[in-house]
């Protein structure tokens, strides 16, 4: 990993995808920092819209600037610079550039119009299918299975902090994972290979095997992802304070939940009428092999990826065989109504 000095002309990573931005462009795109164009705040700092020019066009961007009472540092902001600017795909947020101009370091990405996924199971309440959610789902695996098979670099990638809030969306809804400042490269094609670091990531999300030996591998971030399924499927944080001991944490509640056959109650009543029975519990079984105690009984990404894509098969299924039905009954009803003449008739059954 490199650790450039703070000298702008000699930050510049070796590569042709990511650009160094002149510190006077930042100010440019954010019109000097303006509160207006935050739009975001996290561990690193605050998040601005702003317009960046991109070879002979401008685009919008979300700049990220560090504040300087942020608990990441120049470490994870090099990390991420040095990670992104390796790695290209399309569930992963692209990295524009970056500025380092004496205390400022600021990131350039792509600009996600959705937001969060967070945002929108947790504070807006966006009516979301079972059917998006579990495309989300999908998109966001196949981000990080990438990661961890180091396809395009020389090492697999281990997120370290997969969480909703760091799955950002595009106006597609397209699942992409951001933040990289606290990921760590290791050997790829060795799943019990490990990462000896210090305990960084989300209570909530964190890996128990993770927090008691402090040996990072791919399975922590898949420890993670089971996680972020079940905020999908429940609409429950991860971690949320304001209930009983019991409830409090998602994993766990949803895991006792399961041994006293309250499987239906856990789902999002918003979506219960949606999921196939068939489809819920190979989900749900997917989910607590990701959250095995014993990382080395868990998942891989691309298992996890395979399984999650034949849940959406089956529920592609199961929703094209209800249509048919519906169709019927339209018919039905439409033939009851009393001032429908053969002429009439012909004309809705034709287009139905």
């Amino acid at each position: 990993m490199f650790f450039p000095t703070g000298d702008d002309k000699e930050s510049q990573p070796a590569t042709s995808s990511c650009r160094h931005f002149q510190f006077h462009d930042i100010l440019s795109a954010t019109d000097n920092f303006d509160e207006s164009l935050v739009i975001g705040n996290g561990g690193f700092g605050k998040v601005y819209k702003g317009n960046v020019m991109v070879g002979s066009s401008y685009v919008v961007a979300a700049i990220k600037r560090l504040d300087t009472i942020s608990n990441q540092g120049e470490a994870e902001f090099w990390a991420e610079v040095e990670t992104l600017s390796k790695l290209r795909h399309c569930n992963l947020v692209s990295l524009i550039g970056y500025c380092n101009h004496g205390q400022e370091m600021i990131l350039v990405y792509e600009y996600m119009s959705n937001g969060t996924l967070e945002d929108h199971l947790h504070k807006l309440g966006t009516p979301l299918s079972w059917l998006q959610r579990l495309k989300i789902c999908i998109g966001a695996g196949r981000g990080l299975h990438y990661l961890h098979t180091g396809t395009g670099i020389e090492s697999g990638v281990i997120h370290r902090d997969v969480k909703s809030s760091n799955i950002l969306l595009h106006e597609s809804w397209a699942a992409k994972i951001s933040d990289f400042g606290l990921s760590k490269i290791g050997p790829i094609n060795q799943p019990t290979t490990y990462v000896n670091t210090l305990i960084k990531g989300t209570f909530g999300y964190l890996d128990p095997d993770y927090y008691a030996t402090g040996k990072l591998t791919r399975k922590s971030d898949v420890y993670a992802f089971g996680v972020v399924m079940l905020e999908l499927l429940c609409r429950r944080r991860a971690l949320d304070r304001s209930l009983d001991e019991e409830k409090m944490n998602l994993a766990r509640w949803v895991q006792e939940s399961i041994k006293e056959g309250n499987l239906k109650h856990i789902v999002d009543s918003d979506i219960r009428g949606e999921i196939a029975q068939k489809c819920l519990k190979e989900f749900v079984r997917i989910a607590e092999r990701c959250l095995n105690i014993n990382a080395k009984q868990r998942l891989t990404m691309a298992q996890v990826l395979v399984s999650l894509e034949n849940v959406l098969i089956l529920q592609e299924k199961y929703n094209n065989s209800l249509q048919p039905a519906c169709r019927t009954l339209l018919g039905r009803m439409v033939n009851m109504l009393p001032f429908s003449s053969k002429g009439l008739n012909s004309g809705i059954s034709s287009s139905s």
